[in-house]
């Protein structure tokens, strides 16, 4: 008998990464030939394109990108926002075994300066529907060193500089065995890491998690969340892709512009990270937005994905409570392409658990002392499967520290298991507290915090004094709250016992966010005193 995934798959996970096709833009194809005329993406300005509409300009751009000199193993760093000269030029370079390399254009010069040095592209194309892209290429252009230019590619203005690069084989030779594209990782200090993921990789993210959420040719996805991080192009562009769907195309997250998304263009499916829908449910009880308007703003929304960062219960409940519909889980990493763990379409859960690992994939809880743990304890969690990374660009060191001997990807994520075989997330290793001899997980400290209901945001992190490790929160409140910390720690009190209290709570307005929208908790870390 089959199981409740084998179901949702249509066969066995072996069976599924057996038949997975060479490049992620295969799908593209196969889908332009069985259905030309199927919606594939529209902008916010109205701008449209079929499969077939979308297999010609891929085709298209991977001739002008062949006449620009790039070929197998070629980095190409895309500076960008979200829009459609984007997608069609990952998926033109997809065909020609070249690696995209997403950059947000929202990303500080410097940051964007680092990963180029480091990926040694060919070419930086500036998508200059982006005022910040446009920015970015204005400043480039004026080294008298580069060589710029601007030129039409892939159906929108495009601002091009042109590098020097080895003639090393290397990289050839990994687009060969399979790498698709690098990924920065947001790291906290020192240089860059980026990711080497494989067709292979966000394919089987792209299929499998597809299909537990019960992805359809007939849904409209709506995409928000930036392509230059790992969810947004494997679990929603690709996914989408591979489904034959509609993608429905943000540059940014705004509250008002998804809402009228959602009425609009009669999106079925959104995908966030959790201070997206925290952000979504604020607007909502500014304009008087209740579950009962639901007929009207969001008619064919039938579900909701959060990930990227760990889901407060408090945000869960206020989602669900507003659009009535489960908030439903997933945990990954870029790592893994991203997606581990996530929690079927049909079988929501009442907690904030990210769900049973995807089919196909091995997972292993190990202690401190080395040695698996016992049912029910958390661990550190370690994984196997088709989407593990093929290791970090030219850091062989890294990678070796990352990925053991037999494939095992060590996370870095402290978990548990409970008796369904549901991952409950604890915190990270490296964010782990120690205050006064005891464990403080962030999660659960951040979790109760949240449930303050003039909580918009909060992030909790340690600071060593003396030996010992304080646990601090930083906290954004809602639009017109006048919340202080007494009245804070007067609510956390009673909810949290006495070493797991933050020592001190530190409002901003707002919390540092990457473009994906997750809270960055390394410049927390070193910020002065919030007031």
């Amino acid at each position: 008998m089959q199981s409740n995934d084998e179901q949702l798959l249509g066969q066995s996970p072996q069976s599924l990464v057996a038949s997975l096709p060479a490049r992620v833009s295969t799908p593209l194809f196969q889908r332009a030939l069985a259905a030309p005329d199927s919606p594939a993406l529209r902008d916010q300005a109205g701008h449209t394109l079929t499969y077939a509409e979308l297999a010609a300009a891929v085709r298209a751009a991977q001739q002008q990108l062949v006449n620009l000199g790039i070929t197998t193993g070629d980095r190409v760093l895309l500076v960008n926002e979200n829009c459609l000269p984007l997608l069609v030029l990952i998926l033109a370079l997809s065909e020609l075994g070249a690696w995209p390399v997403v950059v947000n254009a929202r990303m500080a010069a410097g940051e964007i300066e680092r990963i180029r040095i480091h990926s040694q592209p060919r070419l930086v194309l500036y998508l200059l529907d982006s005022a910040a892209a446009a920015s970015h290429f204005i400043a480039a252009a004026a080294d008298q060193t580069l060589v710029c230019r601007e030129l039409e590619l892939a159906g929108g203005q495009v601002g091009i500089c042109v590098f020097e690069v080895g003639e090393d084989n290397d990289e050839g030779k990994l687009s060969e065995q399979g790498v698709f594209t690098l990924i920065y990782t947001t790291g906290t200090t020192g240089d860059p890491k980026g990711v080497m993921l494989t067709h292979r990789n966000m394919l089987y993210v792209a299929a499998v998690s597809g299909a537990l959420r019960g992805l359809k040719a007939e849904d409209k996805i709506y995409l928000v969340l930036p392509v230059s991080h790992v969810f947004g192009i494997s679990a929603v562009f690709l996914a989408a892709i591979y489904a034959g769907a509609e993608l429905i195309i943000a540059d940014r997250f705004d509250p008002a512009l998804s809402f009228s998304g959602f009425e609009h263009q009669g999106i079925s499916g959104i995908f966030g990270v959790p201070a997206m829908f925290a952000k979504l449910v604020d607007f909502a009880r500014e304009q008087g937005i209740s579950k009962a308007d639901h007929k009207r703003l969001w008619p064919r929304l039938r579900f909701m994905y959060s990930g990227g960062a760990p889901l407060d219960p408090a945000i869960k409940e206020k989602t669900e409570k507003l659009f009535g519909l489960p908030l439903l889980n997933g945990y990954g990493m870029t790592e893994s392409g991203p997606t581990i763990c996530q929690v079927r379409f049909n079988e929501p859960l009442d907690n904030c658990s990210v769900g049973r690992p995807l089919p196909g994939m091995e997972v292993r809880l190990i202690g401190t002392d080395g040695r698996k743990v016992m049912p029910g304890e958390v661990g550190e969690l370690h994984v196997r499967g088709p989407n593990i990374m093929a290791g970090y660009y030219r850091n062989p060191s890294a990678t070796a520290a990352a990925i053991n001997a037999e494939g095992f990807l060590n996370t870095g994520d402290m978990v548990r298991l409970d008796e369904q075989g549901n991952v409950h997330i604890a915190g990270r290793s490296k964010e782990l507290i120690i205050h006064s001899g005891f464990n403080v997980y962030p999660p659960e400290v951040e979790g109760v915090i949240s449930k303050h209901p003039e909580v918009l945001l909060c992030a909790v992190v340690g600071e060593t004094v003396d030996g010992n490790e304080n646990v601090i929160a930083y906290v954004q409140r809602t639009s017109g709250s006048e919340l202080s910390a007494t009245a804070l720690q007067a609510y956390i009190k009673p909810l949290l016992t006495a070493y797991k209290r933050p020592s001190r709570i530190e409002f901003m307005e707002p919390l540092p966010t990457a473009p994906s929208g997750k809270v960055l908790k390394h410049k927390l870390r070193y910020t002065d005193k919030a007031h």
